[in-house]
C-alpha cells in the first residue's frame, strides 16, 4: 500500500483530513461574528453610559461654579457697586465703568444775562435759574425785567 502525503492546506475534506463540512464552518463563523457584534454593542453602550454620567457630573460642577461666582458677584455688588459693575463680564468682552457724577463744585458758572433770558425763554423757571446760577430769585427776576425794559 502506498502512502499519500496530504498537506492540511490542500483541503481535501472528508474524515481523512479531519475537516468539518462547509455548513458547520459557516455556522461557526456566523456565531462568532454575532458574538463579536454583541460584545461591540455592549462596549459601546457602556461607553455611552459612562460619557453621559461624566457629562452630567461636569454640568453639575459648572452649575456649582456658576452659583459660586454669582454669589461672589452679589456680595461684591453689596460692598462696592462701582467695582462690581467694572468687573462684570459683558457679552462683547468689554468691561464697563459705572458712570459717576462729576464733581462740579469747583466749576465757575458764568452769569450772563443773555444766557439767563435764553433759558427763561425755553421754559426754565425762576427758581431753577436761581439754583443753577447761584443767585437769588430776585436777582434773576431783575435780569429778566431788565431785558423787557430795554427792548
Amino acid at each position: 500500500m502506498e502512502r499519500v502525503l496530504v498537506d492540511s492546506s490542500w483541503n481535501l475534506g472528508g474524515a481523512a483530513g479531519g475537516r468539518r463540512d462547509a455548513a458547520t464552518r459557516a455556522d461557526e463563523r456566523a456565531g462568532s461574528s454575532e458574538a463579536r457584534a454583541a460584545e461591540r454593542a455592549e462596549a459601546m453602550s457602556a461607553r455611552l453610559e459612562s460619557r453621559a454620567a461624566t457629562r452630567a457630573a461636569q454640568a453639575q460642577e459648572r452649575e456649582a461654579a456658576r452659583r459660586t461666582r454669582s454669589d461672589a458677584a452679589a456680595a461684591l455688588a453689596e460692598r462696592d457697586p462701582h467695582r462690581a459693575a467694572a468687573e462684570r463680564k459683558r457679552g462683547s468682552g468689554r468691561r464697563d465703568v459705572v458712570r459717576q457724577d462729576r464733581d462740579v463744585s469747583g466749576y465757575a458758572t458764568l452769569v450772563d444775562g443773555e444766557r439767563i433770558r435764553t433759558l427763561a425763554a425755553r421754559g426754565a423757571s425762576v427758581a431753577g435759574l436761581a439754583a443753577v446760577f447761584g443767585l437769588s430769585e430776585d436777582e434773576i427776576a431783575r435780569v429778566l425785567v431788565a431785558n423787557t425794559e430795554v427792548a
